[in-house]
């Protein structure tokens, strides 16, 4: 098994754990006095499930500022209207999608789109399980310009994500776009742009910010529980089988996939099964090429660096290093299996350790990936089966504690789902409003960056660019003929 499984909920609807010049400075919250009131538990580990609103930062660009003024001006729905969904790409992801939304009392269901005929079909049979009769649809522009559908949920592969986005903001649609927002880094700017101008409410799918656990990590660390934080570390581990996903040779694509749309902007190549990547069982691997993804980086680095920029106020950093290759894995997968990045924030470090042919967990506990933050009184690690504070010495202020095998804390999906919702009837800023998906993806694609080209990425964050001239122009979408990303 290349890959393992150990942060997907319960829903099977999470990607799985592959082998299981300075810019502007924005200042973090302050620390407090560092005491805690937190009563002793003992400190005990499993395996994950969460999410939360962060209060959003300055926009992208001079360019998106001009938008700010008039955010979230549309349409008001009723209390008691029914806001009408269309879901557009339905593998594991939108499945997922799609099973959360029909949870909330307040989503109508009317509108499917997939261009592979098996995906579609099954996603009309969970919908009719559920009670909804929504209409199959193949191409999503279609879905895009109906004007009964309120909003549309985005699963599909990542260099997807920002066309859409665009597209439906433009339509006057509200949208729900999974993570990584982007593929590109143009792109995320260009999405933050189309939600200002066209006055949408777009939510991320970093759906951790909704849960319990990662709302008491930010809940402690604005509150100065662990002191002076300098160091912060996100980590994933697993254990890959040598042979990978094994090297299958280009071929015809099948009979009921339109390859040539799931391309869409990306590079036209000759279709293979690893590119396409959808399997009987588990998520598609074409999250491990670069026409498409950005590999483990911006699959589990999003989810795993999110939850820093939820605690400080999804500052950025202003220096990016990176290095990682493909030591072990023999496929035909383009993406490294063992990765380390260093992120150079104003107030702190933060390492990112993608390790997939091991899966020694950290803390000696048995938990495949998390995020701990470092400060002078102690550690928080957090991750989608608990909130740990575990004190720095035996002068800690810090007294031991943990939130755990706690249901509420432990759902995030279906609440990212409810606000959301609300968020699209109050015309407020929704918890992973675009910019701040848009924040940690693009942290991610500048390691992905620093690794590939083999520099130092210094980050301007007034002109959203860097120093570095030899990265500059993989910094911008490039499009395959017709598609063009148009605000």
């Amino acid at each position: 098994m290349l890959h393992e499984r150990a942060m997907n909920s319960a829903a099977g609807a999470e990607e799985p754990i592959r082998g299981a010049a300075a810019g502007r400075k924005r200042a973090p919250l302050e620390a407090s006095d560092g005491a805690c009131i937190i009563a002793p538990r003992v400190l005990t580990i499993w395996i994950m499930d969460i999410k939360n609103a962060i209060p959003r930062r300055d926009v992208l660009t001079a360019a998106a500022a001009a938008f700010t003024t008039s955010l979230f001006t549309g349409n008001v729905k009723g209390a008691n209207d029914r806001i009408a969904v269309g879901f557009i790409g339905l593998g594991a992801m939108g499945s997922g999608n799609l099973g959360y939304a029909m949870k909330v009392p307040e989503i109508q269901p009317v509108a499917l789109c997939d261009i592979y005929q098996p995906h579609l079909e099954r996603a009309q049979a969970a919908a009719a399980k559920g009670g909804f009769t929504p209409k199959p649809v193949k191409d999503f522009r279609d879905i895009i310009a109906d004007k009964s559908i309120d909003a549309v949920c985005i699963s599909t592969p990542d260099h997807w994500h920002a066309y859409m986005t665009v597209e439906a903001c433009k339509a006057g649609k509200d949208v729900y776009v999974e993570k990584p927002s982007c593929t590109y880094v143009e792109e995320g700017q260009k999405m933050v742009e189309a939600a200002r101008k066209y006055n949408r409410v777009v939510q991320a799918g970093t759906m951790q910010r909704s849960g319990g656990y990662f709302q008491k990590a930010a809940e402690l660390v604005k509150g100065g529980t662990l002191g002076e934080v300098t160091f912060c570390h996100a980590f994933q581990s697993g254990s890959t089988a040598r042979q990978g996903w094994g090297n299958p040779p280009d071929s015809n694509p099948p009979n009921d996939l339109d390859w040539d749309m799931w391309l869409g902007p990306a590079p036209k190549v000759p279709f293979n099964a690893n590119r396409w990547g959808v399997k009987t069982a588990g998520f598609p691997t074409f999250r491990y090429f670069w026409d498409y993804a950005g590999g483990a980086m911006t699959d589990w680095g999003v989810h795993l660096i999110d939850p820093l920029h939820q605690c400080f106020g999804d500052t950025m950093p202003t220096a990016v290093v990176a290095l990682g290759d493909k030591f072990y894995v023999r496929d035909n997968s383009e993406t490294p299996d063992t990765m380390m990045a260093t992120f150079y924030y104003p107030k702190y470090l933060t390492t990112y350790e993608s390790r997939t042919c091991n899966p020694l967990p950290l803390f000696g506990r048995d938990q495949g990936a998390g995020t701990t933050i470092h400060g002078t009184e102690g550690t928080i690690f957090v991750n989608r089966s608990g909130c740990w504070v575990i004190p720095g010495s035996a002068k800690s202020k810090l007294q031991a504690a943990a939130w755990e095998k706690n249901a509420q804390m432990g759902e995030m999906n279906v609440p990212h789902w409810k606000n959301w919702m609300e968020c699209i009837k109050s015309r407020q800023k929704p918890t992973s409003e675009i910019e701040t998906c848009v924040r940690s993806s693009t942290v991610c694609l500048l390691a992905n960056l620093a690794m590939r080209y083999k520099t130092r990425l210094d980050w301007d964050e007034k002109n959203w660019t860097v120093a570095q001239d030899v990265a500059k122009p993989f910094l911008k979408a490039r499009y395959r003929s017709p598609w063009k990303l148009e605000v």
